[in-house]
């Protein structure tokens, strides 16, 4: 029997009543965004899908990259703004053999020694499986030929190029074909976790700010082409222009076999989110985050990151004048494979920490690292 899987941020501290009326929604969000198809570049199906449900409770505004906007408090003049990138890695059709195969090539960092034998879906709408070069009588080193994508090929069943060029096109998106499960308690599995459950998130503290009316304004991004070099992230902070930004993205869950937590940091899956700490984060923010995780019995993680993050949280940092930057992480085993598994326990306690920050923040924070400074000769204080 399937459990009552709860998702829902308030709802899931509110007990039965509140877990009964509420739980329901955000699980088939959650369900929708993960099967609605949006490798780096054609985003369109899942960012109709955030951009539905999110007008409910926030203002939505959409810019020519793609990037989708909710919008809480539009009027203040300090700015918050939430980056979930709503891509995920996949293919694209490059070329179509005279029998009907189609090759293809890879969106983002996909791991070519996982694609053989997957079951894909070309444009939503057709569907086909990955073969490749056949591994027997090829010698003692002949899996090294199938983790090439030169050796790898799309089987939709058709009998002719013309054949499948009615089918489909030069150029269209191709994504592994795994929808969303339950696997068992609070663990679900799906295709392209990272980071549909960040942009869930961000969905999710629109939501429940909504309900709190911060005194700040708040710009929730369903951020585009993140796997292509955080590109959505730099065009759409560029025009929100925000003092603080905080990226939502998954991190290797490292409670798995074969992963040294000693030497990648101690990350468990249902443990909470992960707060990260070095120079990509505003020691400031960071502070405060780990204040409000603690005072409000939230359970987190902490976690090293000592270089500029491969996340939305890089370009936001270093944009325009600068923007006090803060990245919050869901755990994701399997990251960038065909089945990634996260708990949605980790989703609602990222969406309750994060709107518990943003609630403490009024128009005259200042997150500078060393503050006012002090006169110095010759200058006089501003009033």
């Amino acid at each position: 029997m399937r459990p009552n899987l709860v998702l829902g941020g308030d709802a899931a501290a509110q007990g039965p009543a509140a877990r009964k009326s509420e739980s329901g929604e955000p699980l088939l969000f959650l369900k929708n965004l993960i099967n609605a198809p949006s490798p780096s570049g054609y985003e369109e199906p899942a960012a109709r899908v955030w951009m539905e449900r999110t007008r409910r409770f926030a203002t939505i505004r959409t810019d020519v990259h793609g990037n989708v906007i909710g919008i809480i408090n539009p009027a203040a003049r300090l700015k918050v703004m939430l980056a979930g990138h709503i891509d995920e890695i996949g293919y694209q059709v490059k070329s179509v053999d005279p029998s009907g195969f189609l090759y293809i090539w890879p969106i983002g960092g996909v791991d070519p020694g996982l694609v053989p034998g997957q079951r894909v879906m070309i444009n939503n709408k057709v569907l086909g499986v990955v073969g490749h070069r056949p591994s027997y009588g090829q010698g003692a080193t002949s899996y090294s030929w199938i983790a090439a994508f030169s050796n790898m090929w799309i089987d939709i069943g058709a009998t002719s190029k013309a054949e499948a060029l009615s089918l489909v096109n030069i150029g269209d998106p191709v994504v592994n074909a795994a929808g969303f499960e339950v696997l068992r308690g609070s663990r679900v599995i799906g295709r392209g976790f990272d980071d549909r459950v960040g942009s869930f998130a961000v969905s999710e503290c629109l939501r429940l700010l909504s309900q709190k009316k911060p005194a700040v304004g708040v710009y929730g991004v369903a951020t585009v082409q993140e796997e292509l070099g955080l590109r959505g992230a730099r065009t759409s902070t560029f025009g929100i222009d925000p003092a603080i930004g905080i990226a939502i993205d998954v991190t290797h869950s490292t409670d798995v076999p074969g992963r040294d937590a000693w030497l990648s940091g101690e990350v468990k899956l249902g443990a909470g989110p992960v707060i990260a700490r070095g120079p990509n984060v505003n020691h400031r923010l960071f502070a405060l985050i780990l204040k409000t995780a603690k005072e409000e019995g939230i359970p987190h993680q902490v976690v090293a990151e000592p270089w500029p993050t491969g996340t939305d949280a890089n370009v936001m940092q270093i944009t325009r004048a600068g923007v006090a930057t803060a990245l919050i992480s869901i755990p994701n085993r399997y990251m960038h494979s065909s089945v990634e598994m996260v708990d949605v326990e980790d989703l609602n306690n990222v969406a309750r920490l994060v709107s518990a920050v943003i609630s403490r923040l009024g128009e005259g924070v200042d997150l500078r690292p060393y503050g006012e400074p002090e006169a110095g000769v010759g200058e006089q204080r501003r009033e």
